[in-house]
């Protein structure tokens, strides 16, 4: 019979919240192997899914739904361990029901929305694919003319909202958001800390060394300006033709943006780097 450490105990009680002894038990039962005892636990006491133990789901992929008449839309975003999970036919179909959900809703909060049914549904996934499937994200905007562009590699996507204007419109203004991120919709929009940030790396850089503050100052405003133009998506040359900016595609049918959100799988996700050969090693030694 294999020894259970109290470090297995320990595992076996962060992912599935049980008592000490309820674990030791169910570890001496199982003879050492997790895996095992949470099956038999979940077995015998109806316990829910348990968590994915030091696993990080920042794979994935995004999903958009846009009302027919484009009065509204959400978008979702759906993690998974592994890039294979992702493409998993189950996996798809959840991410669809929990779009759909948001979508019948109208519901931005993923906490709410993921309760009942949407809750059992992803237990049930989980226990399948043998992964941990963390529903993330939910961006829903409502106005004039929305619409959404997601990338064929269904990893990153855009959700925008405009005052005036046909869909198609709408779509390729979502496309290029998606292509070039930037991070306001006009250059006032960008945050006081932004442009103070900004200019603090301006002025560190080398080719300031030296020089008088006026002409500091004056290179300065001119990167700023610079910086400003390139990440405000209205002052942008649009991707389909450069010749065009995003204002001028905009000011020809009397429309403006009024939000967008850019989703990206995984973002701001820490994913801890894993010695793969150390990590055998270690097992080996175990």
């Amino acid at each position: 019979m294999a020894a259970i450490s109290a470090s297995m105990v320990k595992e076996l009680r962060e992912r599935t919240s049980l008592g000490m002894m309820d674990c030791k038990k169910a570890l001496a039962a199982a003879d050492g192997n997790i895996e095992q005892a949470i099956e038999d636990l979940r077995k015998s006491s109806g316990m829910k899914a348990a968590k994915k133990a030091g696993r990080t789901a920042a794979e994935g992929v995004v999903c958009a739904k846009v009302a027919a008449d484009n009065s509204f839309g959400v978008l979702v975003e759906v993690n998974s361990e592994t890039d294979f999970a992702a493409r998993d036919e189950g996996f798809l179909a959840f991410v669809t029901q929990v779009t759909d959900a948001a979508f019948a809703a109208k519901q931005d909060d993923m906490a709410v929305l993921m309760h009942g049914e949407l809750s059992d549904a992803r237990e049930a996934l989980v226990q399948k694919i043998g992964e941990n499937i963390t529903p993330r994200r939910i961006v829903m905007l409502e106005a004039a003319n929305v619409a959404a562009y997601v990338h064929s590699n269904n990893k990153v996507a855009t959700l925008i909202a405009l005052t005036a204007g046909e869909s198609e419109l709408a779509k390729n203004i979502a496309m290029h958001v998606t292509a070039t991120n930037p991070r306001v919709i006009s250059r006032e929009d960008m945050t006081v800390e932004e442009v103070d940030k900004e200019k603090e790396i301006i002025k560190a850089q080398p080719d300031m060394a030296d020089k008088p503050d006026a002409i500091v100052d004056k290179m300065m405003m001119g990167r700023i300006n610079k910086f400003l133009a390139e990440n405000s998506l209205t002052e942008q040359p649009f991707v389909k033709n450069p010749d065009e900016k995003i204002s001028d595609l905009l000011n020809a049918v009397s429309a403006s943006v009024t939000a967008f959100n850019r989703l990206e799988v995984g973002e701001g996700i820490e994913v801890e780097e894993v010695d793969f050969a150390a990590e055998v090693a270690q097992q080996l030694k175990g």
